[in-house]
């Protein structure tokens, strides 16, 4: 028998191994596992070059529980260890075999490699009082038994074993007994190893599908591998629209495959995340550094084993080559997105309801993108006939909506039945209206200003038709100054709560009455201030500005003015303020109960007025 001490280069490692080397204890069977694929791999790759000699036969990696015995076994078929190498391995702390066996047969290995840490075995005791390691050599050697309590103390002794291979026991502690319940273990393994490149059985079934879609060729995959492999990785999603297979070996080893799936209105931003695997074992889906933000909201896979990982694998440290990788993942969605566009515009703008809050998440996050992203973003017209990129509409509407200043204005809808006047205003007036709807659309116009310095944006109902594009001076009304000024007293009067200001202008007499408009700054602000807490309190806290524009040359107010009735005057124009206000969603509760109230009044007394004409 042999007895000594673990060779550690730490003092006190095994409560630091315990407490504070892995952020969550389930990782433990992560590790195990890994490191039987790789005593697998690493006997197919020696196969490989003639130096293990003999058929390989089953290498299936096999998770079993005791409950009686309290004990967890991972077993493994692959190339066992020898006593000098459980020495070697095993007691000296750090010392990781895998990375020797790497630089070694460097070149060789057709099989990937998962370990390179050396500490992965060691996670076995967060949840255990006991570890014995059973193992046999493909080696002509004996069998070896290693113990260890969880102290530097350890046994290593020879012993029986029929078949080459390992088998790690775990003793389970107190405080970890929840791993000894079959649910509790699937789950594990289903999240860290439902695609690790050996089969792995527990309970009598395979857990793992070990030619996952995104370590094969693009060329030998069909439409429908693609969306299987997508119902496997979200099985309660619709359909992806599409999807991009990341394939490079130079100058960084990337594979994946990134879907885009359909997004609604109500999208929650990170409600599925992109999975980051290492060789084909689960890392994290917190993926934030290698994937561009504007990314985030794609679903999918990553494999990369040049992406640096601290000693759990569980964050990511920073490093050239994830720089790398994030800026062709951008350049690969953006050459995706430009393919789809210019081979099948019909279908690209039939996604655009969902492709729409990647592309503008995109430009307003990412410059490079932006700059690619100008030959696919479109803009739907109001009416959802027709799409235009922003040089097809800048085409379209020419000098009309360039204002004095030279930009082109881009009217804008963002809720095209609530603004249907608006939008019929501004047509008549020949502007092209788009519809920008999206729950990004308020930032998206914001930041385009800023990014392109020859466009300006402008809701359609931020001012009356004639002032879309330039404020329009001197329309003649067929009212006297006296009526005017009448009118805008009656007006004023109208509108609690709210920043009123009045003007009369002589539109087209088949124009409305009244228009209400929300000046486009303020408004702004008021609906960025609704989204972003307490720093938009200045802006929430301040009362709505509104400018109630009379259309002097409507045939109403000549009706409205020859009422003898001050009282009457009143409550009509009140009601027409109302229609107005109400077309901007500004009347609610009380007020609109007194719409509603004082409109019926007015019909009554009407039809009085007609039957006593009648009379």
């Amino acid at each position: 028998m042999q007895k000594g001490s673990i060779r550690v280069q730490t003092e006190n490692i095994f409560p630091i191994i315990k407490k504070f080397l892995y952020s969550e204890h389930d990782i433990f069977l992560r590790e195990l596992i890994s490191n039987a694929v790789d005593a697998t791999q690493k006997l197919k790759t020696l196969s490989s070059i003639g130096e293990a000699k003999g058929e390989l036969g089953d290498l299936s990696i096999v998770v079993s529980i005791d409950p009686e015995a309290k004990t967890i076994t991972i077993s493994d078929k692959g190339v066992g260890m020898t006593g000098e190498e459980v020495d070697k391995y095993i007691n000296q702390v750090a010392f990781s075999g895998a990375e020797e066996f790497l630089n070694k047969y460097k070149g060789q290995n057709e099989n990937n490699i998962i370990g390179h840490f050396g500490l992965g075995f060691y996670s076995s005791f967060m949840v255990s009082d006991k570890v014995e390691l059973v193992t046999r050599s493909f080696k002509d050697a004996p069998a070896v038994k290693w113990e260890c309590d969880g102290s530097p103390e350890y046994t290593l002794n020879e012993t029986d074993k029929e078949s080459r291979g390992t088998d790690v026991v775990l003793f389970i502690n107190e405080e970890s007994r929840e791993f000894l319940e079959p649910s509790r273990i699937k789950t594990v393994l289903n999240r860290f190893c439902r695609f690790l490149p050996v089969p792995i059985f527990f309970e009598g079934e395979q857990v793992n599908n070990p030619t996952p879609a995104w370590t094969r060729k693009p060329a030998e995959l069909t439409t429908e591998d693609y969306q299987a492999f997508y119902k496997e990785l979200y099985p309660f999603n619709e359909p992806p629209l599409f999807w991009i297979h990341l394939n490079v070996d130079y100058p960084f080893n990337l594979t994946g495959i990134l879907y885009f799936p359909k997004i609604k209105q109500s999208f929650e931003i990170q409600k599925d995340k992109i999975q980051l695997y290492s060789n084909q074992v689960f890392v994290t889906d917190e993926v934030k550094d290698i994937v561009p933000e504007f990314l985030m909201l794609l679903q999918g896979v990553i494999d990369s084993p040049d992406i640096p990982l601290n000693v759990s694998r569980s964050y990511l440290q920073g490093d050239p080559n994830v720089k790398k990788i994030n800026n062709h993942i951008t350049k690969k969605v953006a050459d995706k997105l430009e393919e789809i566009f210019n081979n099948d515009r019909a279908a690209f703008e039939e996604k655009w309801e969902n492709l729409g809050l990647f592309v503008k998440y995109g430009m307003m996050t990412d410059d490079k993108f932006l700059e690619k992203a100008l030959k696919f973003h479109i803009m739907q017209d109001a009416s959802g006939s027709q799409f235009y990129t922003v040089d097809e509409y800048k085409t379209a509407t020419g000098d009309l909506q360039k204002n004095k200043e030279g930009k082109q204005v881009i009217i804008y809808s963002t809720e095209p039945v609530q603004q249907d006047s608006y939008i019929k205003a501004a047509i008549d007036k020949g502007y092209k209206v788009v519809k920008l709807e999206t729950i990004v659309d308020a930032a998206f116009i914001n930041q385009m200003e800023m990014k392109w310095n020859d466009v300006h944006f402008i809701r359609v109902d931020a001012d009356i038709a004639d002032n879309l594009v330039d404020k329009q001076e001197g329309n003649e009304s067929v009212l006297t100054k006296e009526q005017e000024e009448k009118l805008k007293k009656l007006f004023e009067q109208q509108a609690a709560g709210l920043h009123l200001t009045v003007e009369v202008k002589g539109l087209s007499k088949d124009a409305a009455p009244v228009v209400a408009t929300r000046p486009e700054f303020m408004r702004r602000m008021k609906d960025m201030a609704a989204v972003s807490g307490p720093m938009g309190s200045f802006y929430a806290g301040m009362p709505d500005e509104v400018t109630l524009t009379i259309n002097g040359n409507h045939a109403i107010y000549q009706q409205i003015l020859s009422q003898a009735d001050d009282d009457q005057q009143k409550k009509m124009t009140h009601n027409l303020a109302d229609l107005a206000l109400l077309s901007q969603g500004l009347l609610k509760g009380a007020a609109l109960t007194s719409f509603i109230e004082r409109s019926v009044e007015l019909l009554g007394k009407q039809q009085t007025e007609k039957e006593e004409v009648a009379g």
